[in-house]
Formats: C-alpha cells, sequence, structure tokens
C-alpha cells in the first residue's frame, strides 16, 4: 500500500531500496523556496543502520504489510526484554535498541503494541503515558512558584524529568514515555 511521505509516522515500515525500514522520525521542512519536504530518519530493520532520507510531500513511499499484535512485557535481563502473545502465550526476545529510550518505563505486566513482519519483531510501542511516583525532587525556592519555570526530579526508575515547582517526593505524576515529559499529577 502506497502512502504519501508527509504521512509517515515514528514506527512505520516502509520499504524503500528493496529493503525494509521503520521510521524513526519525520520532519517536514518547507524552505523560504519552493516546495515542502519531508526529512525522514529511518532504520533498516535487518542490519540496524540509520538513514536520512529527503522526500517531497507529494512523493509515494510503499508501506509494508505488518500485524500489530499486543504483548504482555514479563521481563528484562542485560538489555534484551521478554514479551508475551497472551493469545498463544508465544514469547518474544528483543534488545532494547528496538525499543529505544522509552524503555525505562516498561513495568511488569504492561501491554504493548509489537509491529510483527514474518515472525520477527520490527518496533514496540509502549503506552503514551504511564503513572511513576517521584522518589527525590528539589526543594522549592521562595517565589518560584509565581513563574513558569520547572526543576528537576528523580523517578521510581531512575528517569529524569522535568516537573512544575509545587511537585514534591513521594507524588505520582503521569509522564509521557515518548519524550520523559512532565503530562500531570496522577489522579488517585
Amino acid at each position: 500500500m502506497k502512502v504519501s511521505a508527509n504521512t509517515l509516522r515514528k514506527g512505520m515500515v516502509v520499504e524503500y531500496n528493496e529493503k525494509l525500514w521503520v521510521v524513526m522520525s519525520n520532519d517536514i521542512r518547507t524552505p523560504g523556496k519552493g516546495a515542502s519536504v519531508a526529512q525522514v530518519v529511518m532504520r533498516d530493520i535487518m542490519s540496524g543502520t540509520k538513514t536520512d532520507v529527503r522526500f517531497s510531500t507529494q512523493d509515494m513511499v510503499e508501506r509494508a504489510r505488518v500485524e500489530e499484535m499486543d504483548f504482555q512485557f514479563l521481563y528484562a535481563n542485560d538489555g534484551d526484554y521478554t514479551f508475551m502473545n497472551n493469545e498463544n502465550y508465544e514469547q518474544i526476545i528483543v534488545n532494547k535498541d528496538l525499543i529505544g529510550d522509552p524503555a525505562v518505563y516498561l513495568q511488569d505486566g504492561m501491554i504493548v503494541q509489537v509491529q510483527m513482519y514474518e515472525a520477527r519483531a520490527l518496533s514496540i510501542t509502549l503506552p503514551e503515558t504511564v503513572t511513576m511516583t517521584i522518589v527525590e525532587a528539589d526543594p522549592v525556592v521562595k517565589g518560584q512558584t509565581a513563574s513558569s519555570s520547572y526543576k528537576p526530579a528523580v523517578l521510581e526508575n531512575g528517569a529524569r524529568v522535568l516537573v512544575p515547582p509545587h511537585i514534591e517526593s513521594g507524588t505520582r505524576i503521569v509522564v509521557r514515555t515518548e519524550d520523559s515529559s512532565y503530562v500531570e499529577r496522577a489522579k488517585d
């Protein structure tokens, strides 16, 4: 199925130069003169090499037919992550590189989306947000609450995020898994 280059999103699998590629990012750029272009960063599924390709926004790219399946996270072991398909109990093991930075947000039993092509995992997408507890946060500086400044905090998984000044240690917050950004205070 052909799709327009400007509709490519992170995690999509495309066929380009007779290889399968996973889209890492797509940045639409509009130069001062001329037509807009899609600056697409892709990773070769077989070799793992990355490439930066510039498409015209009208260019059509062949999207590979992949299956999207729900898998449950079981455990991690030395950079390898084990997931289980809840329908047939089949397990797959993937390297941290396939998941990327969001791997720090994996929690026992978490359901993730896995894109499979010919029984091989191509990409793993975590839920958009997770709820975590802050274990360490800087104290509020007098007058800081009046401005829209953020302060650093450490989550229970060791990840660092920037939070509003009123958030203290022990508070549960919602964090966006894609970029480790603060969303809101968790509702209990």
